[in-house]
């Protein structure tokens, strides 16, 4: 089967040394997380478990023997060999979806931050363009959680701000700074942070990088709602202040609240 696997920068994983071309086994049959070799099926699943580092070495290779975790974003095998070192470049191409990241995860291009869908960001989960705040929908900010365009304040949906409100509505509510944090450090709200990477689309079944077809808002949300646990459903419900009437206002989805 072929896989990905990144090594230290002299080709050593584990104070084992590696080398290309060369086949290596064991005779144990392997146990994930604990004897084996380690490898991803996807590239980009290998930096769950490894720094995203172009010093780093990552090749590709081809699990020989008795595999453990098929089902799992990480396998382990008695017998793997190690076929070719892949380029950086050519990594960052498995990594993305959009062209030209330096990042990885993105599905916009030009990006040197992670998991942004729009363009030219250096921060993290943007939906909007040249971003070096995180999460921001709107363009040319510096600060986090901004709406609109040029600030370098936090949760502003206006222009050219430098300074964050002091109170924001939060589910029709206004509500003070300490009951903001409340609701932007649960985990319910970190879990609907995710309607950022579907961003209207969702991937078509051939399930290729950059192969999507376009839904409209509400349907993303039904999209991203879908995917999610019990548990997870039950997390956005305790958000506080949760508001089942404002949220299926703004995402067509009834929430059941106990």
């Amino acid at each position: 089967m072929k896989a990905y696997k990144v090594f230290n920068p002299d080709w050593t994983c584990r104070s084992f040394h590696y080398k290309v071309g060369e086949t290596y086994s064991i005779k144990e049959d392997p146990q994930l997380c604990s004897l084996g070799f380690h490898a991803c099926k996807k590239a980009v699943d290998c930096f769950d478990y490894y720094k995203f580092d172009p010093k780093n070495k990552v090749a590709e290779v081809e699990l020989l023997g008795k595999i453990e975790g098929l089902d799992d974003d990480k396998q382990v095998t008695n017998k793997i060999k190690i076929i070719r070192e892949i380029p950086w470049g050519e990594l960052l191409e498995l990594v993305n979806s959009g062209k030209d990241n330096t990042g990885k995860k993105n599905s916009g291009d030009r990006n040197s931050g992670y998991l942004n869908s729009g363009y030219r960001n250096s921060g993290d989960r943007n939906s909007g363009d040249r971003n070096s705040g995180d999460r921001n929908s709107g363009d040319l900010n510096s600060g986090y959680l901004n709406s609109g365009d040029l600030n370098s304040g936090y949760r502003n949906s206006g222009y050219l701000n430098s300074k964050s409100p002091a109170k924001s509505y939060a589910f029709n509510k206004l509500l003070e700074e300490s009951e903001l944090q409340k609701i932007l450090h649960s985990r319910g709200f970190n879990i609907l942070m995710r309607f950022r990477l579907v961003k209207y689309r969702v991937r078509t079944k051939t399930g290729k990088f950059g192969d999507y077809r376009y839904i409209s808002y509400k349907k993303s949300w039904k999209y991203l709602w879908s995917t999610l646990l019990i548990q997870e459903r039950i997390a956005v419900s305790e958000i506080p202040h949760f508001d089942k009437n404002v949220f299926f206002e703004i995402t067509g989805i009834k929430v059941i609240v106990k």
